[in-house]
């Protein structure tokens, strides 16, 4: 069968989050870390997620990548593109976003696409052009903090219109109310007008189901995972797609529990300290990091300590706001990210080594930094821990089973997630 959907993602929890999405709608689903060097075996596949680290490198970088992994998805035959970023849009001024969309467009030979980063599920969703979460505004959600993409305005078309010469244009909500046929005429007729990008409003699931009917045969729609759970119906509607049961089957985990968090959200810090009060962990101090290696050998002798009681264990770079303004400073940016990140792959690098099998990260840097110490290429993707986030197994020649990863983006899940998510675990 033709592979039905292929997918670029920004960063590796915003793959799995889109990858999770389309395995509860039915579809059998590969994440792949990076381009692809070789073929791969996709006879029960129904759709790839090439997984990359773009979403805060230097634009022309993120659009050399996502081009690479659009030329390969290509060669996959592919019906649809898929464009994923974060629904909460994380974007600097000059981009990624706009400018990724624009080339992999131009590369498609394509004149339009839809932005819908709503999840309605996660409290996200779009009115009148602006994202909240929540009951929140983004801008006053958490988010204008970002470390490294801080959203101060909600307005997602004046923000696109910041990253993309090209016109930007909105499906409001009235519009969708129409239906699926008066949107894609709405839709039509801005195309006809020139304009490029369409954010679109969405407010509940129906509004997904509307989108997803109206935009099935563009050759790119560009979003978060929300949209992913409402295109399997219409492929299987067409015919594309087949029944499978139980797309989302894994291996029975084994191996130690270890938590590694980098993740500065409201929602991660949150859950940090739900785990504290159940179970141990050390924290992380990027200053202390630049110092020299003790600070990372006394975090590895306690993971290596509290590991042998059986029970998971966190390791943690979370902050407040005004501790990594602190790191910040006196660091700089880019290299206080740079230590925690290194720090947290050298750690699961290290203790998956040494048996950890069920493996937790949360935040999207510092997933793709653990995923890469790891050497991890392609994920299969199992079923929901909480919106947005699977499990997922990745083979490791180190293991004798498969290793069981959860990549969770920094707003995702419940207070309790770290200590629920291995409750659920096969």
């Amino acid at each position: 069968m033709t592979l039905v959907l292929g997918a670029i993602a920004d960063d590796f929890t915003g793959a799995t989050d889109l990858a999770n999405n389309l395995v509860r709608a039915g579809m059998r689903c590969v994440q792949v870390i990076g381009v692809p060097q070789a073929d791969l075996p996709l006879d029960e596949v129904d759709a790839v997620i090439v997984a990359l680290k773009s979403r805060s490198v230097p634009a022309e970088h993120a659009v050399a990548d996502a081009l690479a992994a659009l030329d390969w998805l290509r060669t996959q035959d592919a019906r649809q593109v898929f464009f994923k970023y974060c629904s909460t849009f994380d974007s600097t001024e000059a981009g990624n976003i706009g400018p990724v969309a624009d080339a992999l467009l131009e590369r498609l030979e394509a004149k339009q696409t839809v932005m819908v980063p709503a999840f309605p599920l996660n409290g996200r969703t779009v009115y009148q052009g602006h994202l909240f979460v929540g009951d929140r505004l983004l801008n006053d959600s958490g988010m204008q903090h970002h470390p490294l993409t801080p959203m101060t305005d909600a307005d997602l078309v004046r923000v696109l219109g910041r990253q993309t010469p090209h016109a930007v244009g909105l499906a409001a909500r009235p519009m969708l109310a129409q239906g699926a046929a008066a949107t894609r005429s709405h839709l039509e007729a801005l195309a006809g007008q020139g304009v490029r990008h369409v954010i679109c409003d969405t407010l509940d699931e129906d509004d997904l189901e509307v989108l997803a009917e109206a935009v099935v045969d563009h050759s790119l729609v560009t979003g978060g995972s929300g949209l992913g759970q409402a295109l399997p119906a219409q492929y299987r509607h067409r015919g594309w797609l087949a029944e499978v049961a139980e797309p989302g089957r894994l291996s029975p985990a084994t191996g130690s529990a270890l938590v590694l968090s980098g993740s500065c959200s409201r929602a991660t810090l949150g859950q940090v300290a739900h785990f504290l009060e159940l179970h141990p962990g050390f924290a992380l101090d990027p200053l202390k990091l630049a110092e020299d290696e003790r600070h990372l050998t006394q975090a590895l002798a306690f993971a290596r300590e509290a590991l042998a009681d059986e029970s998971p264990v966190l390791i943690y770079a979370s902050a407040d706001p005004e501790r990594v303004q602190i790191a910040q400073t006196a660091l700089g940016v880019e290299r206080a990210g740079e230590l925690v990140e290194h720090a947290l792959g050298e750690l699961a690098r290290t203790l998956v080594d040494e048996g950890v099998g069920r493996l937790l990260v949360a935040g999207g840097e510092t997933s793709g930094a653990v995923v890469s110490a790891l050497g991890i290429r392609q994920l299969r993707i199992g079923d929901q821990i909480d919106p947005g986030v699977p499990w997922t197994q990745a083979p490791l020649q180190s293991r004798g089973a498969p290793l069981s990863l959860a990549l969770k983006s920094g707003n995702f899940g419940g207070p309790d997630f770290f200590t629920r998510a291995f409750e659920v675990l096969p």
